[in-house]
């Protein structure tokens, strides 16, 4: 998106309204600071468009180049910048206190599959009925979750009591 509001700043051939510029020819080398007359009669011989790249210095500095291309690499560089982009999700593991080891195995496979594709853990203890009054196996439960996947990530919040149900968010170490 940034770069998308840079492009739109840019000023182009007749926008630009300086009396002299720096200037860059199509090869990258710096020709010096000229009137913006011969910068654009230079930009019109070489059949390309002059560009201020660079507003904010003094004179400003333009480039001649294709503009089109120039635009299409620019979103070509966006796009596989957002591509490479890891969006981190929170994943919701939901137990009770009086797990069974199997069902707490499978749990805990899915938390430790969670953690290595890079997304944080979000445990949820739910108490029903008289659980309530033992929110110590609760929290010992979780802190067994939490030895085991010691190696793999951290606590980010330690387990509080949100109502009726015990939470705790893990992140991956990477």
């Amino acid at each position: 998106m940034a770069a998308t509001q840079r492009e739109e700043e840019l000023r182009i051939n007749g926008d630009i309204d300086v009396r002299e510029v720096r200037l860059v020819d199509q090869d990258g080398q710096m020709i010096g600071v000229v009137s913006l007359r011969d910068a654009r009669m230079r930009a019109d011989e070489a059949g390309l468009d002059l560009v201020e790249v660079a507003p904010q210095a003094s004179p400003p500095v333009c480039k001649i180049l294709d503009y089109g291309k120039f635009k299409y690499e620019a979103q070509k560089k966006a796009n596989a910048a957002r591509k490479k982009q890891k969006v981190i999700e929170v994943k919701e593991i939901k137990m009770r206190p009086a797990i069974d080891d199997n069902d707490y195995g499978v749990k805990m496979k899915k938390v430790r599959a969670f953690l290595d594709e890079g997304d944080k853990v979000k445990v949820t203890m739910r108490f029903r009925g008289r659980e309530m009054a033992h929110q110590d196996i609760a929290m010992n439960l979780l802190n067994r979750v939490r030895e085991e996947t010691n190696d793999l990530a951290k606590v980010e919040q330690m387990p509080r009591l949100e109502g009726r149900q015990m939470v705790m968010v893990m992140a991956p170490l990477k």
